[in-house]
């Protein structure tokens, strides 16, 4: 059996790297030198775009082009990002901005001639990706809930098969191992959240190894993403605190000369309550972040390479191959430990909030 695992795990992963390497290749762009800006390509791939770049076909770029839904100076405007002709043309006085601070985004000029962004709330590649995402999500708990809602009943309970039955495996785990232990008595009321969260990190962060549609976008490497989940625990753990939670931060069990008159403790601890949510969302974004850089830049080393010749160039090719494999099978673990650990500090920061009065009779 584990050697079957292995075998498939690593046939997905060399999949996976055969279809990178034509679409890394389409999307290098060279400079004026016309050496290949590997960077900028890294950079173009972790940022978001007004639409999904699929492949370049010779001189045809294959995209899904996204709309675009501004308000500006010339009022509402809603059309697809074709119109843009990537970023080469402008339609109804926006365009993508080429340089500055506003690089890649769609911008207008004032009166004055100056550049301004508009109100953009257009469906960019992020956002689709997180569209796509949340659909996956309600279509396999939906579907589980189906089965057991016709399967299953008080006096006939059955033992579900198949993908139910894996689905049931994988939340019973995270219920069971992450969130019960984490919070504690209180655990059915923060389970729903809990679980969402989970499953919501591990989807994106599996497409997010598929570098075809629907996968390929950075959604989980994104700070915005990670800052919204992070916020949701905050809310989580502050909005749901006891009184007694409330109590140790703002008068602890300590001296009172640590409270009063320089409330030295209750600060730290306030401090506290800010940076538990900040850890959630920096340690996400880094660590999605950092994995799709490596694998890309493992990635370049093919085209790097290509230059210095026949010999160094394939064993280069060979080896960059290999490690990217490596790295893919990584990335998959990588995946799912990321979803555990936020899962498992959001279980732990809500169980602290949680806390009860300290009697003689709780003690024992």
């Amino acid at each position: 059996m584990l050697k079957k695992y292995i075998t498939y795990l690593s046939l997905i992963c060399l999949l996976i790297t055969g279809f990178s390497t034509p679409a890394f290749a389409a999307e290098n762009t060279s400079d004026e030198g016309g050496k290949l800006d590997i960077a900028g390509m890294i950079m173009g791939h972790l940022g978001d775009d007004y639409e999904w770049h699929i492949c370049t076909i010779g001189q045809t770029h294959v995209t899904i082009p996204l709309p675009i839904i501004v308000y500006g100076e010339n009022g509402f405007s809603a059309f697809l990002s074709s119109r843009l002709h990537h970023g080469t043309e402008s339609y109804n006085g926006y365009y993508l901005a080429s340089d500055g601070s506003y690089k890649g985004k769609i911008v207008e000029k004032n009166a004055s001639g100056q550049e301004v962004r508009p109100w953009d709330i257009s469906i960019t590649k992020n956002t689709l990706s997180l569209m796509i995402s949340s659909v996956i999500l309600i279509l396999l708990i939906l579907t589980t809930a189906r089965w057991y809602k016709k399967n299953c009943t008080p006096d006939r309970p059955k033992a579900p098969k198949g993908f139910v039955g894996f689905m049931e495996m994988f939340i019973m785990m995270v219920n069971d191992d992450i969130i019960r232990p984490g919070i504690g008595k209180n655990y059915r009321k923060f389970a729903p959240y809990l679980l969402t969260a989970f499953f919501f990190i591990f989807i994106n962060n599996l497409l997010g190894l598929i570098p075809i549609f629907p996968g390929g976008a950075n959604l989980t490497g994104n700070i915005a993403i990670t800052m919204v989940l992070a916020l949701c625990t905050m809310v989580a753990v502050n909005v749901w605190g006891t009184k007694e939670y409330w109590k140790e931060i703002f008068w602890p069990e300590v001296p009172t000369w640590l409270k009063v008159p320089v409330p030295i403790m209750p600060v730290i601890e306030f401090v506290g309550v800010l940076t538990k949510p900040f850890a959630l969302m920096i340690r996400l974004f880094a660590n999605i972040l950092a994995g799709h850089s490596i694998v890309l830049g493992l990635m370049s080393v093919i085209f790097v390479a290509a230059n210095l010749g026949a010999v160094l160039g394939t064993s280069m090719t060979v080896l960059s191959v290999v490690m990217t494999i490596f790295m893919d099978t990584l990335e998959v673990l990588v995946a799912f430990i990321q979803a555990y650990v936020f899962t498992m500090l959001s279980a732990v920061f809500i169980g602290l909030a949680q806390v009860e009065p300290h009697t003689a009779e709780g003690h024992k």
